[in-house]
């Protein structure tokens, strides 16, 4: 057994106290602390935040010897119980880390957990106790004995479960519901006082059901219980999947109200992200890449699945959405044709394959900067996308359907690792034919999708806005009253490239004229006119010589339906859209 006793050792110093027991250490008994996390694909280095380490065994100080940036030998002996204290400071409000101070804690394992190297497997306890008048504790562990607060001892069968359950502490709101016989929880922490928990709890429990009957047509989910840890804050998103539950950020603004009926673009941008979480309970979490069969920790983990994984999950998440009712056909084609424009935007999508993506995370996705969108594509964006080219040729050929993929990889790999040669199996078997082209095309290659041609065939057209000047200038920017123009980022082989534009540039004006937005651009020089930019960059002002752009239409993407279809597509639409 090993267990831990969790202490708020100095919350205004953002400082938690781990005790740790080793029951039977071997001699030497090496510790390690996670460098990653699961689910987010980068070398956080957690150990960075550890310090202040100890270790004792019957009584007496024994040395602990660094062998790396994250692993520790005790210099003890292979009996009698080993102890190891340590602090670890805490103030990241992301999902990823652990967070404390005088009115909230968080935690993941990964952050505060040492693992005794040859216990993995080994039953792990924790204790919570000593928590300020008022907190509260939520989390997915299972509990062995805890008050009516949560204080108390939790279990886990092993280590990995041990850090796949985040840990909510503080004075939150609460709320519960039950989804096809399983009970959930909902914990929001940082709301205003006119938070409508009751509405939320509705919406949720509508998407887990559609869920779990999703993945399940007898409505048996893999799972007893499941918790989702909400923390609103005044400007953040995102949301990190676990077995049994999922930690979120959002803005509290996008909270729904009471009083307010109608759901804003915040909000419904909360219920994709719940439901983008609550999907990968199967898939990614259980049904899972063949590499993640059992994580190491200690280094990168590498996969060229991550298209399927987070992509197919982020194509279904807002389908979801509109299957239960929460969004309606035109609110779900403007949230696809956002994804498409976004991708079209991007001109790394011709450099790099999503497979490639996929396999660079580590290195690429979480560490964007201003050159990203020239060099890479999202294995989250064109994966969706994928899905739904996949899902479209399926259906219009009358063969099957995504839906139906889904559940058949599940049964195939028993919820369990999953290769790509099992996707191009599953698709086989329920297409009728092999869609070996299409992953070689879609998947490893970097051609558009023929998503124009898809659509049709359901009805819907595929048109392009008129762009922007900055789109037609190839420029990705921030403007305001106050602060003006201001260049984030210069896309390869636009106009604004060509002609000197650099990230970080601040644009003050056009020929004589000063701007304080980019498009008044479009009075003062026509078509094909000449003209010179003033920008301002490392306090230096230059001026940038270019020719206006013509008007074009290769703005943002808009779908809609058409007028009127016949019987077989308004079928095939109703089919796809409604589930």
């Amino acid at each position: 057994m090993i267990s831990y006793r969790v202490e708020l050792h100095r919350p205004q110093a953002h400082l938690y106290r781990v005790t740790m027991n080793v029951a039977k250490p071997a001699a030497g008994q090496r510790l390690t602390l996670p460098a990653w996390i699961p689910g987010s694909y980068l070398m956080r280095e957690f150990a960075r935040h550890l310090h202040a380490l100890e270790a004792k065994q019957r009584g007496k100080r024994v040395a602990l010897v660094q062998l790396d940036k994250s692993s520790w030998q005790a210099q003890c002996g292979g009996s009698g119980e080993l102890e190891i204290g340590y602090l670890v400071y805490a103030f990241d409000t992301s999902v990823r880390a652990a967070f404390l101070d005088g009115e909230r804690g968080f935690f993941n394992g990964t952050s505060l957990f040492l693992a005794a190297v040859g216990h993995e497997n080994e039953p792990h306890q924790v204790s919570l106790r000593g928590l300020p008048s008022g907190w509260q504790v939520a989390t997915a562990l299972p509990a062995l004995k805890i008050d009516s607060r949560g204080q108390g001892q939790y279990v886990a069968s092993d280590y990995d479960e041990l850090v796949d359950n985040p840990v909510e502490l503080g004075k939150f709101w609460r709320g519960s519901f039950t989804a096809h016989g399983v009970p959930h929880q909902l914990v929001v922490s940082g709301a205003w006082p006119d938070f409508d928990g009751d509405r939320l709890i509705a919406d949720s429990k509508r998407i887990c059901e559609a869920q779990i009957a999703f993945w399940h047509p007898k409505l048996r989910a893999p799972f007893s219980h499941y918790v989702f840890l909400l923390n609103a804050i005044d400007d953040g998103y995102g949301g990190l999947e676990h077995r049994e539950s999922t930690a979120l950020i959002a803005n509290r603004r996008d909270l729904p109200q009471r009083g307010r009926a109608e759901a804003s673009e915040g909000y419904i941008k909360l219920l994709g992200l719940i439901s983008h979480e609550y999907f990968h309970t199967w898939n990614v979490k259980r049904m899972r890449p063949a590499e993640f069969g059992r994580y190491d920790y200690s280094c990168e983990n590498y996969t060229e699945l991550l298209w399927f994984f987070e992509g197919f999950t982020s194509y279904f998440d807002d389908l979801i959405l509109r299957r239960c009712g929460l969004i309606d056909d035109s609110t779900y084609l403007r949230l696809m044709a956002k994804n498409i424009s976004s991708v079209l935007a991007a001109p790394g999508r011709k450099l790099q394959s999503v497979a490639q993506s996929s396999f660079d995370a580590w290195v690429k996705y979480y560490r964007q900067d201003e050159n990203t969108p020239n060099a890479t594509i999202s294995y989250y964006t064109k994966g969706a996308l994928i899905a739904l080219a996949i899902d479209l040729t399926l259906r219009s050929e009358k063969s099957g359907s995504l839906d139906e993929v889904m559940r058949a990889l599940w049964l195939r790999s028993a919820g369990g690792p999953l290769r790509e040669a099992d996707i191009a199996q599953v698709l086989k078997d329920v297409g009728g034919r092999a869609f070996d082209d299409e992953l070689a095309a879609w998947v490893h290659g970097t051609d558009d999708l023929p998503l124009a041609e898809l659509f049709q065939r359901f009805g819907i057209s595929m048109q392009h806005d008129a762009a922007t000047l900055a789109e037609r200038l190839g420029l990705k920017i921030n403007e305001s009253a106050l602060t003006g123009v201001r260049v984030n980022q210069v896309q390869r082989g636009g106009i604004g490239e060509t002609c000197g534009m650099s990230a970080g540039d601040e644009v003050l004006g056009i020929g004589d004229w000063r701007l304080r937005r980019l498009d008044d651009a479009l009075r003062l020089v026509a078509p094909g006119g000449t003209a010179n930019w003033l920008v301002a960059r490392d306090q230096r002002l230059l001026r940038l010589p270019f020719v206006m752009p013509e008007i074009g239409s290769t703005g943002a993407v808009r779908l809609s339906t058409a007028a009127a279809s016949a019987r077989p597509v308004e079928s095939l639409q109703k089919a796809w859209l409604s589930g």
